[in-house]
């Protein structure tokens, strides 16, 4: 990419990778030069993963049917947001945590079932689970904080019903 497409910007992370294209032109011509360099090195796009994107906004009028993706645990999708120097709502293309890195944060204070165990202390299940709780909070809290919330209302949840028990 940094050699043949030094103006487009990209990032990968181990296995996966974006590509952002000015025009949907573009993008088809890239992904047909990376599917050719990969089967050169004997590897191959993932079919389902693949996919390319309209970061629809409110400067892009167009409508296509793909207008989200997920990398990293966030879903890139258009949201309303407030723009602060207008002082008015619009659309802008953001991430949050996805879905799919939500169900796995609940499930994760499910597995660990503190709720039924009454034996622990507030300060043993503190102690526990506020490395957890910043760690979610400082990876995920930082786009789109109020898109955690279901996953911090659920540990509330989980609190208030070990605390029931005790």
């Amino acid at each position: 990419m940094t050699k043949h497409y030094p103006k487009i910007p990209w990032c990968r992370y181990a296995d996966d990778g974006l590509v952002h294209c000015p025009i949907e032109q573009e993008a088809v011509q890239i992904l047909t030069v990376l599917k050719e360099r990969f089967g050169k090195c004997k590897l191959e796009i993932h079919p389902t993963k693949t996919k390319i994107v309209y970061c629809k906004d409110d400067s892009r009028k167009g409508d296509y049917a793909q207008t989200e993706f997920t990398f990293r645990g966030y879903t890139f999708r258009p949201r309303s947001v407030k723009n602060s120097k207008q002082n008015k709502m619009s659309v802008s293309f953001t991430p949050a945590v996805s879905k799919e890195a939500q169900k796995s944060m609940r499930a994760e204070t499910r597995k660990r079932g503190f709720r039924n165990r009454a034996d622990l202390s507030l300060e043993e299940i503190a102690q526990v689970y506020n490395p957890v709780l910043r760690g979610w909070i400082g990876y995920y809290g930082r786009y789109c904080s109020r898109e955690i919330d279901p996953v911090l209302g659920h540990f509330n949840e989980a609190l208030i019903a070990w605390a029931m028990r005790k």
